[in-house]
């Protein structure tokens, strides 16, 4: 149920939905007794995507979230490697990834680094109807065997559809000795919740950000952006981070609001 409604929930508070919204809603007042009323929202809201758009919202939202969880400095003694969903897919056969692709090439890089790890994926159909076709754990068998690492070193979890069913379902795969160390790679704006949901669930891992959205410069607070819909896409997703930090704490699946190293 959890995972319903939250996919339901951003549908309708997603920020740039709510601004196209509000602009709609300014318009429809204009034609009412409420036309000036009208005009201050729909103008309110038109900055407000104008900002998103163009504006630093983005990278503003990622900077604390991304600045949360340095790498590690020493690799030693690394018994395994946990990659979370979210960056792969089939198509028609072919292996295919989209803007997280980080997360896959890091994984490999680093598997193919430290070959007495264990590797680790989980991930399977985010859809709300979920699919009958190949999940991401498929795909991700596909791309890691693809480069020579040996199939006896992969954990496939292919049932997991949020961070939540990701700890869930990965924890007795692993089955976890004390003393070992996993890291826990995803983007860095989703370290802090998976970090407090694999925490909240007794897996101990080290996290390892990958896929970073800001740059770490002044940049991040007083850039412009050219790619629009990049911006737009980016400032939802953010957003939509910092929403599930909070609904993940309410809800009892991290160990903090904010978790922090």
């Amino acid at each position: 149920m959890f995972f319903y409604l939250s996919k339901l929930i951003w549908l309708l508070i997603a920020p740039v939905n709510l601004l196209l919204l509000f602009i709609l809603a300014g318009v429809l007042l204009g034609f009412t007794r409420f036309a000036r009323s009208g005009r201050v929202l729909a103008l309110l809201a038109m900055a407000g995507l104008l900002f998103a758009g163009f504006g630093p919202a983005s990278t503003m939202l990622a900077r604390p979230l991304e600045d949360r969880f340095p790498r590690p400095a020493n690799l030693d003694g690394i018994t395994g490697i946990i990659v979370l969903g979210g960056a792969i897919g089939l198509n028609r056969g072919e292996v295919t990834f989209n803007a997280a692709a980080s997360r896959m090439t890091t994984s490999a890089e680093l598997a193919l680094r430290l070959p007495q790890t264990r590797l680790a994926f989980t991930g399977g159909s985010a859809g709300l109807l979920g699919q009958g076709g190949p999940t991401e754990a498929d795909a991700a068998r596909a791309f890691y065997l693809s480069l020579g690492i040996a199939a006896e070193r992969l954990i496939l979890e292919d049932r997991a559809r949020n961070t939540v069913e990701n700890a869930r379902f990965l924890k007795p795969l692993l089955a976890q000795k004390p003393g070992e160390r996993w890291l826990l790679i995803t983007s860095a704006w989703h370290m802090p919740r998976s970090v407090g949901v694999f925490r909240q669930a007794g897996i101990a891992v080290v996290p390892y950000p990958v896929d970073f959205v800001s740059s770490g410069t002044t940049r991040d607070l007083f850039g412009v952006n050219r790619d629009l819909s990049r911006a737009l896409q980016e400032t939802d997703q953010m957003a939509k981070e910092w929403v599930g930090l909070l609904g993940y704490w309410l809800a009892g699946h991290t160990d903090a609001l904010l978790p922090s190293p």
